[in-house]
């Protein structure tokens, strides 16, 4: 049982609890590897989130179900939120699956392998597992989780019963294990939590992300720190003059804002109106006049008329969002939104969807054009070297969600340096530049 292979899917929450549980098999002398064909052990950690998800999790079991079938496995682990939710049932349905680790149990993967249970811990535990992580995004850019679970209970959101009440990291371990992903070369800092404007209320009684921030500022290699899933209702001017004033602070936020009409806003359980949301941003975006601003939107939520619809897209072509991006509405069993009345047909929630997709691509074009002449800070990401074109990503460009640079120079780069690029062209999404060093 010596070789493991992970399959991690989900969010980057997700990806952080991988790098954790590889840190762990590391520790206890196992070999990791990417190869199904010669894997011992198959661990998928499992996401549950949206119905999607949950069937790619599912995919992902079942697959690996055929190959122990055919001899090549010994043992498949699933862990994660499917794993928390619906442990009994795939133990049930997949008997092939031999041993079950939830969200609070990451510390316990060894035992799991091992054959000496299943773990699904109480929601709310916190694991804070003693090792270093097996950082998986390439090593230039990293995510640091600085807290666990979720207290708002939006109506239409599984989470809180997935990832239990809001926990807090402690300060101190997060301030080490940033240290300890600078020392291996991250460039790039991103800050998750499934919220991250409230961290430290639990711990020390207060808001304590600018503090945090500013005590990760001071850590030497790291050249870009990035905020994401911040609450409108919950940023500060504390907050807000933390990121415009420390240089290694993206300008860049991003705030889940789900809706723009007040009746809808209202049966999600948000707690902002439309007037707030406006106030929050216009706020935002005078203290940090250069501020990329990313949300995400749900399309056809229980409920939503044409007129709520109407005033989504007038909200989203006034507010001129950098990024954004819109799903539409999963009915999830156990949250009170699956009960609502007047369900919205997928054909609609798609429609919708388009439409709000559709504008906010116009939108993005026409920001896209305005930044042509400009020179930009751009991250290294790769190569295409059939083209001999390099890809980067500049301070408007979370990974995996927003758009990439793509750049001529006749440079020879490392992922993760960060060069001066002018901004020659671009598309609906994406940027084109040159590297200054061609100059």
């Amino acid at each position: 049982m010596n070789k493991v292979m992970f399959i991690s899917l989900g969010c980057d929450k997700n990806t952080v609890d991988t790098e954790f549980m590889l840190g762990l098999l590391r520790d206890r002398g196992y070999t990791l590897t990417n190869d199904e064909a010669e894997a011992d052990c198959v661990v998928i950690n499992s996401c549950a989130f949206i119905k999607d998800a949950q069937q790619e999790s599912i995919n992902n079991i079942l697959e690996a179900a055929e190959y122990k079938k055919a001899g090549s496995l010994k043992r498949i682990v699933v862990a994660g939120c499917l794993a928390q939710r619906y442990a009994e049932e795939i133990k049930k349905e997949i008997p092939e699956v031999d041993a079950i680790v939830g969200t609070t149990a990451v510390d316990k993967i060894c035992d799991a392998i091992e054959g000496k249970g299943d773990f699904v811990e109480n929601a709310d535990r916190l694991p804070l597992p003693e090792t270093n992580r097996v950082v998986t995004t390439g090593g230039y850019y990293a995510y640091l989780k600085i807290a666990e679970g979720c207290d708002k209970h939006c109506s239409y959101c599984i989470i809180p019963h997935l990832r239990g009440k809001y926990r807090s990291i402690p300060m101190e371990r997060l301030v080490k294990e940033a240290e300890f992903l600078a020392e291996g070369g991250t460039k790039e800092l991103i800050l998750v939590a499934q919220e991250t404007t409230v961290y430290g209320t639990d711990l020390y009684g207060k808001k304590m992300l600018p503090e945090l921030l500013k005590q990760l500022c001071r850590i030497p290699g790291l050249s870009w720190i990035r905020l994401m899933y911040c609450y409108p209702e919950e940023i500060t001017d504390e907050l807000i003059d933390t990121i415009a004033s420390e240089p290694k602070i993206c300008h860049y936020l991003d705030l889940p804002i789900q809706h723009a009409s007040d009746a809808v806003l209202k049966r999600m359980g948000r707690r902002t109106d439309r007037a707030e949301l406006e106030e929050i941003i216009g706020k935002v975006r005078k203290k940090i006049p250069d501020v990329a601003l990313r949300t995400s939107l749900i399309s056809g939520f229980p409920g939503e008329t044409e007129e709520d619809h109407k005033e989504l897209l007038e909200f989203v072509e006034k507010t001129r969002f950098e990024r954004l991006g819109d799903f539409t509405y999963s009915r999830e069993d156990g949250t009170p939104a699956a009960k609502f009345k007047d369900q919205i047909p997928e054909r609609v929630k798609n429609r919708r969807r388009k439409d709000v997709m559709a504008l906010q691509q116009r939108i993005s074009a026409d920001k896209g054009k305005e930044k042509i002449g400009k020179i930009m800070d751009v991250i290294v990401e790769g190569k295409l070297p059939e083209d001999n074109i390099w890809i980067g990503r500049s301070y408007m460009d979370a990974p995996g969600v927003d758009g990439y640079v793509f750049l001529n120079s006749a440079g020879n780069y490392m992922s993760g340096d960060i060069i001066k690029v002018r901004i020659t062209g671009s598309k609906e999404y994406d940027l084109m530049g040159e590297a200054m060093d061609n100059n």
